[in-house]
């Protein structure tokens, strides 16, 4: 029993390092996560982008981004800086209204689905997921997928810095230079 009980506490402390946090936000360095309402709210009164975390309970990778990427101090204050960041849970109850629209929640098996997420996804629901809005609350871009922060820093800068406008994805990735996070070596 005790070859078990070894056994399992070693896989434990295994997957508790994997999810630690690497440079974790300091307290003041947290992402600013505001409702959904907050944000068409704030929208409205000072023009800043829009970014969406759309995510699920029960998704891992979201959880691993979630601990990892947003709890980057850079990442975070970044964020703060140039968006109004919203988390969106995929499997909200609750409706959401946008441009004259009512989203509901859909049932579908044992789940189911916001039909808002769905928009935003364009029926790709996969998570974790990043939209980003412009100033006018139209969709940029949805990023599907983890991204480490150092992955993420080129995908913020590349849409709050409008570089999305005039210059391709490709380019723009071969040529940028972290600011943010430095890798170690």
């Amino acid at each position: 029993m005790s070859k078990y009980r070894s056994i399992i506490v070693f896989f434990l402390a295994f997957a508790a390092m994997s999810f630690a946090p690497q440079q974790a936000a300091a307290p003041g360095d947290k992402v600013r996560w505001m409702r959904w309402e907050e944000a068409v709210s704030h929208l409205e009164q000072q023009d800043k982008k829009v970014l969406l975390h759309i995510y699920t309970d029960w998704c891992t990778w979201c959880k691993r981004m979630d601990t990892i990427t947003f709890n980057a101090a850079p990442i975070a204050s970044y964020i703060n800086d140039q968006f109004y960041p919203v988390r969106l849970n995929a499997e909200r109850k609750a409706s959401i209204e946008y441009k004259d629209n009512t989203y509901e929640f859909v049932e579908n098996g044992k789940r189911g689905y916001h039909q808002f997420a769905a928009e935003l996804l364009r029926g790709r629901m996969s998570f974790p997921s990043v939209v980003f809005m412009d100033e006018q609350g139209e969709v940029i871009q949805s990023i599907v997928g983890y991204k480490s922060p150092e992955e993420f820093e080129r995908i913020l800068t590349y849409f709050a810095e409008d570089y999305y406008k005039e210059t391709p994805w490709s380019a723009f990735k071969r040529d940028y230079a972290p600011k943010l996070i430095k890798k170690e070596d």
